[in-house]
């Protein structure tokens, strides 16, 4: 049985389990020390095709969401409830406080030792999210960088405490403007290092990279887009962000600051959190937050997809992640034998 999703003529979505049964020979084509990636837009159903993809070819999930790896913040970051996982592992979710230094760095390193379990096991890993940057670190590698310049870092912090955090992201925007896409505006501790390897080393961050060694040499990563037209993803925020606050994202925030996590943790400073605090502060009433949150996702919608289309290799497919003619159209693409990626 499927049905049509709503706002996308011609795709229909597989209703129930996706676990049809799947040519022993696809799934041995698709196991050959691969690994696939599901990436995109916000709202644009890449958990839903993730989770599709590891029931059909036999895979775990793991997880590629900036936010999604610190543990008590689930309801503004849409992590999939286990109740609904249907059994599949998923990795490199709620491993670390909320006031934990979680780098790029530590998620390729840990990604990287989860994917070789994974495949070890005779399983196909499935990375499954929308932080671009994650993504590259995994498949590019990070360049080491200089140390931590305790007296420069002084100075980038007392400009954020005087002039504000969003001074710092207006002086990467300068000096860096790939990774002021990258960065959240308030997003303190990056910004501040962004800044700090331009001034040690005279070059921007980003340009760095192409010097830096792939932590996946050991495998053929198969990257997956899904695409949805701006006005449709638009509607699916909507929805999502209405999900969210029905669903308890004030409570979550409350019961975080009760337990003592304080504002200025990283995951605070993201979407959704970082204006639900200030909902909380009496900044704005619900209505203006809630329009608010929906904006901000757009605009972050928008910038998800420009990094993508810079990512080398990746195949596109329009429609949304649980539509059963995306699920199918993906499954005969990544069990093609001679489909060459890197």
């Amino acid at each position: 049985m499927s049905s049509q999703v709503q706002g996308f003529p011609g795709f229909t979505c597989a209703a129930g389990s996706a676990s049809e049964a799947v040519n022993p020979g696809t799934r041995e084509r698709v196991k050959q020390n691969r690994v696939l990636a599901v990436l995109g837009a916000t709202a644009a159903g890449k958990s839903a095709l993730g989770l599709a993809l590891a029931e059909r070819l036999g895979g775990e999930i793991v997880n590629c969401d900036s936010t999604a790896v610190y543990r008590g913040f689930d309801i503004g970051t849409d992590k999939v409830p286990v109740s609904d996982q249907r059994g599949i592992p998923h990795h490199l979710v709620d491993i670390v406080e909320p006031t934990a230094e979680y780098s790029a760095a530590d998620y390729a390193r840990e990604a990287t030792a989860a994917i070789r379990h994974i495949l070890a096991r005779g399983r196909v890993p499935i990375l499954v999210g929308g932080t671009g940057f994650y993504y590259r670190a995994l498949t590019r590698g990070l360049f080491p960088g200089p140390g931590k310049d305790a007296t420069l870092r002084a100075r980038l912090e007392a400009i954020a405490t005087r002039r504000g955090v969003e001074r710092l992201w207006q002086m990467v925007r300068r000096v860096d403007p790939e990774s002021a896409r990258r960065i959240q505006p308030r997003d303190r501790l990056r910004l501040v290092r962004a800044l700090e390897v331009y001034f040690l080393t005279g070059r921007p961050l980003t340009s760095h990279f192409a010097e830096t060694r792939p932590p996946l040499d050991f495998c053929t990563v198969v990257p997956i887009g899904v695409r949805l037209p701006a006005a449709l993803t638009s509607e699916r925020v909507t929805v999502r962000v209405d999900q969210q606050f029905a669903r308890g994202l004030m409570d979550e925030v409350r019961a975080l600051l009760a337990r003592g996590v304080p504002e200025t943790a990283r995951p605070f400073g993201g979407l959704v959190y970082r204006q639900a605090l200030e909902l909380l502060h009496g900044v704005r009433d619900l209505a203006a937050t809630r329009e608010l949150i929906i904006q901000e996702n757009r605009q972050y919608a928008r910038r998800q997809l420009i990094w993508f289309r810079k990512e080398p290799n990746l195949r596109w497919f329009d429609g949304p992640g649980e539509s059963a003619d995306v699920i199918e159209r993906v499954i005969e693409t990544v069990a093609e034998p001679n489909e060459s990626h890197s």
